[in-house]
Parts: structure tokens; sequence; C-alpha cells
């Protein structure tokens, strides 16, 4: 095989801009050349093309679709961990849970959405949150939905197979012991904590389902950073459509909802931060 150079124009860097911005309205600004290097050489090494100037070209042919798909993918950032951040996760343990379970003690049901789950990291830790910390909720209805515009990585989150790194990226060795066994060089999850997770392709800027609804608390983490702010707003809109009017939505450390909604308003407690429905 031919050894791939990745070169490409400044039309080439456009043409894949435009098709990013298209498919998943993530915004590829014009610093990022140095990203569609990176991501996109390896795509076109798999398939058999010596630079991203061919991918390109190649994206012009009938039967694209599926090289589109690859091309989003690789585009699409996969950055998780178990417990990332930590706060969230303290809040929902100390605070947000205690009082939902009194609040939903007749209906027992909870629903949890995770979105831009990735390889499904920061869904699991939710899982495993509520098995080791509330036992009572065992015989509720506990609702896990974890989404990604991925489907590839979305294939992986459902093995639930890790390995040695991403489970030495914030998983207590308690929570390893207990809840991973070895497989390989790998480690996979459980299937008690497996089947809590119901994962699902969702892109945001296309129609959701209708089945995320009524959602307790959401996790839209370190998402809305790479749209335009007309695409956040409709983001969030959508979301407190979803949310219960009690519920919570978390963002990312770097994110907040300032210029963009007066639907939702900022809590701090401690060193947490999220976002209730007004």
């Amino acid at each position: 095989m031919s050894t791939a150079t990745f070169s490409f124009s400044d039309a080439d860097f456009a043409a894949i801009a435009k098709l990013v911005s298209e498919r998943s309205a993530i915004v590829v600004e014009a610093n990022k050349a140095y990203l569609v290097e990176s991501r996109l050489g390896p795509v076109a090494r798999e398939n058999g093309l010596s630079s991203i100037s061919e991918l390109v070209e190649k994206l012009h042919r009938p039967g694209s679709r599926h090289l589109e798909e690859q091309i989003i993918d690789a585009m699409t950032t996969n950055e998780t961990s178990f417990y990332r951040d930590a706060y969230p996760f303290d809040l929902l343990k100390s605070k947000i849970i205690p009082e939902l379970i009194e609040k939903r003690s007749k209906t027992k049901r909870l629903t949890f959405w995770s979105n831009a789950c990735s390889s499904g990291q920061e869904a699991y830790s939710i899982a495993m949150l509520i098995r080791e910390t509330f036992p009572k909720l065992m015989d509720w209805d506990i609702r896990i939905r974890a989404t990604d515009l991925s489907s590839q990585v979305l294939e992986r989150a459902r093995t639930g197979i890790f390995n040695q790194s991403e489970v030495s990226r914030g998983l207590p060795m308690q929570l390893l012991m207990k809840y991973f066994h070895r497989q390989g060089v790998h480690w996979q999850i459980s299937d008690d904590i497996r089947k809590m997770v119901k994962f699902d392709t969702v892109n945001l800027i296309e129609r959701w389902p209708a089945s995320l609804s009524s959602i307790d608390v959401v996790f839209l983490r370190n998402v809305l950073i790479y749209f335009s702010p007309d695409t956040k707003r409709e983001i969030l809109s959508n979301v407190r459509q979803r949310i219960c009017d009690d519920g919570c939505l978390f963002l990312g450390g770097s994110e907040n909802t300032m210029n963009l909604t007066t639907e939702f308003r900022r809590v701090q407690i401690d060193r947490a931060v999220c976002y209730e429905p007004v």
C-alpha cells in the first residue's frame, strides 16, 4: 500500500467543513486544518487513498454514504472518562437523586440521558453510582439513555469493553474489581451494569426520538462548544421540552447558557454547577 501524504487544498478543507456542518452542525474553523489532517489521514489510509484530496474526490462519487459516515465519525470528538470531572456525580449522589427519590416515590421511575456519550463511560458511571449508592432503586424503573452521533463508537460502547488506560482514568479500583472482569488485556463491565444502559444513535440537529421525554437528569457536557450560537439555542430549547420541570441539566465546565436561553437557571452547590428548568 502506498504511503499516505494526507495533503489537501483549501477547497478540500472547505468540502470537509461543509460536509461536517451539514451532517452534524459542528463548526470546523479555518484554523483546524491540522485536525482534518490528523483525523482523516487514517480514514484515507483505510480506504487505500494516498491523500485527503483523493478522499474528497471519492466523496463526489456515487455510493459514498459509508465514506461520509467514516468522516463524520473521525471528525467527532470522542473524549470521555469514568466519573469525568467528579463534581456532577458528587451532586447526583448527595442531593439530586435523593430529592428525586422523594419526588418520584409514587411512579418509581427515573430517567437519565447521557448525550454525546462516546464509548459509554459517563452512562456506565451513572449506572454504577445508582447500583453502589441507592440499592432501594433496584426495584424502580431506572432508564439510562445514552446517545451519540457516531454509530461506530456506539457499537463499542454497547460491548462495555475498555482497555487498561481507559479503566485507569477516573475509575476507583474498588469499582473496577467489583463491576468489571478481565478479558485478555481488556476489562469488560458486568452484565448487570451494561443492561442498565440503552444506547441509541441521535443527531442533535435532526429530529429527536419521541422516547426521549420526561427526562429527570440530562448530561450534555462538552457538547455545545462545537456548535454555533443559533444551534446551541435550538438544542437547549429542545432539551427544555424533554426535561421534567423539576429536572436537572449538566453542561461542561467551560459551557453555560448565558446569552443563549432564559429557560434554564444556573445553580451552584459547593463546586458543582447545574442548570434547572425555569
